[in-house]
């Protein structure tokens, strides 16, 4: 079944927007742009902006079945956590 959206130009959201289709506050979304704990977002200029696949994915990456689901990743609290190795290195 082909895709519905294929053609489309691809949605970006404000960080309100996004806030608000995540269900949290802006305030927490600048939080997890601080700390690196959220969603990917781009920069425009000055603006900051979201690809609705991006917040998707992010979301997804807590997808859990039950509560001793491992999932398949971890989204983190927006608050400062130890460096992750990178390529078996810490980064700079």
């Amino acid at each position: 079944m082909p895709d519905p959206n294929a053609g489309t130009p691809q949605r970006y959201l404000r960080t309100p927007e996004a806030a608000r289709f995540l269900g949290l506050s802006g305030r927490t979304l600048e939080k997890h742009r601080t700390y690196g704990t959220g969603p990917t977002y781009r920069k425009l200029g000055g603006r900051v902006v979201y690809a609705l696949e991006d917040l998707k994915a992010w979301v997804d990456r807590g997808a859990k079945t039950s509560t001793s689901d491992p999932g398949v990743g971890t989204v983190f609290p927006a608050k400062r956590h130890p460096p992750i190795p990178y390529a078996g290195k810490e980064r700079r």
